[in-house]
């Protein structure tokens, strides 16, 4: 997720930041198709623009290529909901409303790996030394012809390939001469209505198998019979007319010449394209091995979390690293052009992939597509959807809440002992969008409580919130504004008051800062606190063991109240420690399995401060540290923990040591 080191802060341990980043299942799926134009857009989609000039590109652009509108229209939406981002590219360099790849000019360099490059030690568990990855990644001269569609886009219009990346006009018109080519290439006539550009739109995917291109125009066509109007991020009013009765002619994707891949031996539904690209479970060197360990969950133990991740790697060669046996490994990846989906580690297994070895044994990962592009980052409608599709499948299937302290980012994952906070990744980072995630996977985020309740889900409008960030190009160079799904948090109730400190994060009482990797100050869409104090547009939360403000104007507000539990010190205590893993007494450990420390955090939970609990988990270890799965096994210990929503990443604290109440009591 990161790449080489600019500077002295935790961006420099870190690394560089991402540039700044069948049918439908159900009807959550196009939403939200409405919105409102953001402030502060950029001179390149506005500047005396009418609100109407996007959609009268797509017309014009429709006639001149003799593409259908509603197809055109259609397939933008899927790759961007007609946003043109400023004219940023996507994290997997992609310009634009119609998202034309130039991948080459976007990537200032090769990509790093996402776990090779940090302290973070993906397998978390200090029983056994942490893996060394070596595996390298692909140069951007191999990139594939889907992630090299701006240029030839240009060939086709004739255009500068600088204005197809900046010109969302130009974008749309370079999009339109792609789907013409395709259709020309099919033998398919120009023209006539939508029903006749099924291969077309299968092969503008981008996808080499026909079960990735047949999904992704399906979902082109849904949104064609749906229809639907939206405010983009340029301040442009696009709409697209229900045509229900569309009905495409499917059989054009045997004329694609595009491959077969199998979903058999997959754990994916049926609504995605998936297949199965194994990690090794191979022994090597003395005792070593790579690189993931089976189990047998969930009757061995129970799945609580999915984690998202984003990779920082082109997706050929993040698969070959996967199938590295001396690498470290994920559940799935998921490509950004298409949403194609690779499985690699069974659920019943244990990837290596949080940085924290409790949660590996208890979760399943998702590594997306993405790099660190130029100026900022955004990721595809299409992956969001597919990714979603997936989430909920696992959801249903483990038993997993939709909701944020078990849908973690890999940056809300805890450090195991304080030696290891520093060292933990940032992904997917303050531009993912989660409140869009969480409406696609049908659990929308809401206030579920009044405005003056005791706890409060952050909630911003993505586009309208645009913190300013630093770290982005170098250390301390100022990112491209951007939306995010980020709030910052402060010491006092003003904007020029200095950040809240991260005791765990800089052990030297350092100060917090803007940098786009500093999780010290910042808390996270659809993460739930609760409330401190309030005074006028500001609230404060509890949050790393002291109240933390932020702006919340009622008209333009960052949070929403909420309902849920807390937990407080019992009385009698001053404090409690909290833990980044809930591990076993010492009592639990049969004599073959060595015991783990329990380990405090440098964190405490103080007496009057409450923080909103997730699940009541038990002590639990899974001991699994040679090849042989005969000596592997979970230690479960009579202590009980609550998963408690702490900081910007969740934490672990002794059912013992707290006592729980309802928000309000």
């Amino acid at each position: 997720m990161r790449g080489p080191a600019t500077g002295t802060g935790p961006a420099a341990r870190h690394g560089r930041s991402r540039r700044a980043a069948g049918a439908l299942a159900s009807a959550a799926l196009l939403l939200p198709l409405l919105g409102a134009a953001p402030p502060g857009t950029t001179a390149t989609t506005t500047a005396a623009a009418s609100p109407a000039r996007l959609q009268d590109a797509f017309t014009a652009a429709a006639a001149e290529y003799r593409v259908p509108r509603s197809v055109l229209l259609a397939v933008s939406y899927l790759q961007s909901r007609w946003d043109a981002h400023g004219g940023a590219p996507s994290v997997t360099g992609g310009y634009g409303p119609m998202h034309l790849t130039d991948a080459r000019t976007a990537l200032a360099r090769t990509a790093a790996s996402h776990h090779g490059d940090a302290a973070e030690d993906p397998r978390g568990d200090d029983a056994r030394p942490a893996p060394h990855p070596d595996a390298g990644v692909p140069r951007t001269a191999e990139l594939p012809a889907r992630l090299r569609t701006l240029p030839r886009a240009a060939e086709l219009t004739g255009l500068p390939a600088e204005r197809l990346r900046t010109d969302p006009a130009a974008n749309v018109r370079g999009g339109a001469a792609l789907l013409a080519d395709a259709q020309r290439r099919l033998g398919e006539p120009l023209g006539g209505d939508g029903a006749g550009w099924y291969g077309a739109v299968a092969r503008f995917s981008g996808a080499d198998d026909s079960a990735t291109a047949a999904r992704y125009a399906d979902d082109v066509f849904e949104v064609i019979r749906r229809g639907g109007a939206r405010t983009t991020d340029g301040g442009q009013r696009v709409a697209l007319a229900a045509e229900p009765g569309v009905r495409p002619d499917t059989s054009q994707l045997g004329r694609a010449g595009l491959r077969t891949a199998s979903a058999a031996d997959t754990e994916c539904p049926r609504t995605v394209s998936c297949e199965w690209v194994p990690a090794p479970y191979e022994e090597f060197g003395e005792g070593d091995y790579g690189n993931h360990d089976l189990g047998d969950r969930p009757a061995s133990q129970r799945v609580r979390y999915i984690v998202v991740h984003d990779t920082e790697g082109v997706w050929d060669g993040v698969l070959n690293m996967v199938q590295d046996p001396t690498y470290v490994s994920w559940n799935y990846t998921l490509r950004s052009t298409d949403g194609h989906i690779a499985q690699h580690v069974k659920g019943k297994d244990l990837a290596w992939h949080a940085g924290n070895w409790y949660v590996n044994a208890a979760s399943v990962g998702l590594e997306h597509e993405g790099f660190l592009a130029d100026p900022d980052a955004w990721y595809t409608e299409a992956m969001y959807r597919s990714s979603a599709r997936l989430v909920k499948y696992l959801a249903r299937k483990y038993g997993v809440p939709l909701d944020r302290q078990h849908i973690l980012g890999h940056d809300t994952v805890p450090g195991t002992t304080a030696a290891t906070i520093p060292g933990m990744h940032t992904d997917p980072g303050p531009y993912w969008d989660w409140r869009h995630y969480f409406a696609l996977l049908g659990a929308p985020l809401h206030p579920t409580a009044r405005a003056d309740a005791p706890v409060v889900t952050i909630l911003p409008h993505y586009e309208r919130n645009r913190p300013v960030y630093t770290g982005c190009e170098g250390a301390g160079e100022p990112c491209a504004p951007h939306g995010s799904s980020a709030v910052r948090l402060h010491t006092a109730p003003r904007a020029d008051a200095p950040l809240v400190k991260d005791v765990g994060l800089r052990p030297d009482g350092g100060d917090s800062t803007t940098d786009v990797n500093d999780l010290g100050s910042r808390v996270s869409t659809g993460q739930r606190y609760a409330v401190a104090d309030r005074r006028g547009d500001w609230t404060a939360i509890w949050y790393l063991g002291q109240k933390a403000w932020f702006e919340n104007p009622r008209k333009r507000p960052a949070a929403v109240g909420a309902t849920g539990t807390v937990v407080t010190p019992r009385e009698g205590l001053a404090e409690v420690p909290v833990y980044g893993r809930a591990y076993p007494e010492a009592d639990a450990y049969p004599a073959d399995v060595p015991v783990q420390q329990v380990s405090p955090l440098p964190y405490r939970l103080l007496a009057g401060q409450r923080y909103v609990a997730g699940d009541r988990v038990p002590g639990e270890y899974s001991y699994a540290v040679t090849f042989d799965t005969a000596s592997h096994r979970v230690v479960r210990g009579d202590d009980l923990y609550y998963e408690i929503q702490f900081g910007h990443r969740v934490a672990f604290v002794r059912a013992a040591d707290v006592r729980v109440v309802a928000s309000g009591g």
